[in-house]
C-alpha cells in the first residue's frame, strides 16, 4: 500500500496502526504510509477510545439510510449506498489497528493476520471510492455512521473480537455483499455487482482467521460459547443476513452444526439490538 506524498514514515507496525486510527486525514485512510517491517518486540497494550474522523465524514443524519431496490436504478443513490459500504470496510481497518494495539500481548501470527485484514479492507475501501467517483459523487457527499466503534471496543479479550467481527460482522457480509450484488445487477449495474461479489469472495478469508483463531483458542466451535463471547446488547440475531450463506460459511471453516444452531436461534425480545447491515 502506498503512502500519499509526506506522510511520515513509522518505526513499527504499532506506531502505523496507531497513526492509522488517529489520522484526521481522509488521504492518510485510503492510502497510508508504508507499513513496517517489524513489530515491537515488547508492546504495552493500548486501547485508543475512537478514530480520528476527517471532516469530509459528517454523521449522517437521522433518516439517512441507503435506499430501497426501486431506487439504485439511479446513480445517486447506487452512490449513497456504496459511501455506506465504503464507511463500513473503513471501520473495519481501523479496528484491526485497534486489536493490534489492545491486545500487544496476542500471538505475533495471529497480529500480522489482523493487519493483513486491515489492508484488505483498505484495498475494499479503495474499489467503492472508485465506483462511487464512477457515479458522479464523491467520498464525503453522504454521512457516516461509526456503529462498529460504539460496539467492538467493548470486546475485552481476543477471542471476545474474533467472534464480534470474524464470526459476527464480517461473517455476515457474506450474506448481505451477495444480497446487494443481486441488488445492483438488477440495477443495471455490473460493475457495482463485480465488486460486491469479489468482496464476498474475499471476506471468506477474513472469516476463516477468525474460526481457525477460535477454534485453537477454544478448542472447538461451540455456538454457545461463541455466543456468550459477544457482549450486551449484541446477540447472534444481528449477526447473519437472511437467507444465511451456509455453503459460504461452511466453506470458511463453521461446522454445519454451527450453521444450523445460528439458522434456529430466536433470543429473548430484551436481547436484540439493531445491528448496521450492508442496508444500511
Amino acid at each position: 500500500m502506498s503512502g500519499v506524498e509526506g506522510s511520515q514514515l513509522h518505526e513499527d507496525v504499532e506506531a502505523w496502526a496507531e497513526h492509522y486510527v488517529k489520522t484526521c486525514d481522509l488521504r492518510e485512510k485510503i492510502a497510508p504510509p508504508p507499513v513496517p517491517a517489524r513489530f515491537r518486540t515488547n508492546p504495552t497494550a493500548l486501547r485508543l477510545e475512537g478514530p480520528g474522523r476527517p471532516p469530509a465524514l459528517r454523521a449522517a443524519r437521522r433518516g439517512e439510510r441507503t435506499p430501497k431496490n426501486e431506487a439504485l436504478k439511479e446513480p445517486y443513490y447506487r452512490a449513497r449506498a456504496l459511501h455506506a459500504f465504503f464507511h463500513h470496510e473503513l471501520q473495519a481497518a481501523e479496528l484491526m489497528c485497534w486489536a493490534i494495539l489492545a491486545y500487544a500481548d496476542a500471538e505475533l501470527e495471529f497480529k500480522k493476520g489482523l493487519l493483513g485484514i486491515c489492508l484488505d479492507e483498505i484495498r475494499h475501501m479503495n474499489l467503492y471510492r472508485e465506483h462511487i467517483e464512477a457515479l458522479g459523487s464523491a467520498l464525503g457527499d453522504f454521512g457516516v455512521r461509526d456503529w462498529f466503534w460504539k460496539r467492538v471496543p467493548a470486546c475485552r479479550t481476543k477471542l471476545a473480537f474474533v467472534s464480534v467481527m470474524g464470526l459476527g460482522l464480517e461473517a455476515a457480509n457474506l450474506e448481505y455483499a451477495s444480497d446487494f450484488a443481486a441488488r445492483f445487477r438488477a440495477a443495471g449495474d455490473e460493475t457495482g455487482a463485480l465488486i460486491q461479489e469479489r468482496i464476498a469472495k474475499e471476506e471468506l478469508a477474513h472469516v476463516s482467521f477468525a474460526t481457525r483463531w477460535f477454534m485453537r483458542w477454544t478448542g472447538g466451535f461451540d455456538f454457545d460459547t461463541w455466543a456468550n463471547e459477544l457482549p450486551p446488547p449484541l446477540s447472534p440475531w444481528v449477526m447473519h443476513g437472511e437467507p444465511i450463506a451456509e455453503a459460504a460459511r461452511l466453506r470458511a471453516g463453521m461446522t454445519p452444526e454451527f450453521v444450523a444452531a445460528l439458522r434456529a436461534y430466536v433470543p429473548e425480545p430484551k436481547g436484540r439490538a439493531p445491528v448496521p447491515t450492508e442496508s444500511e
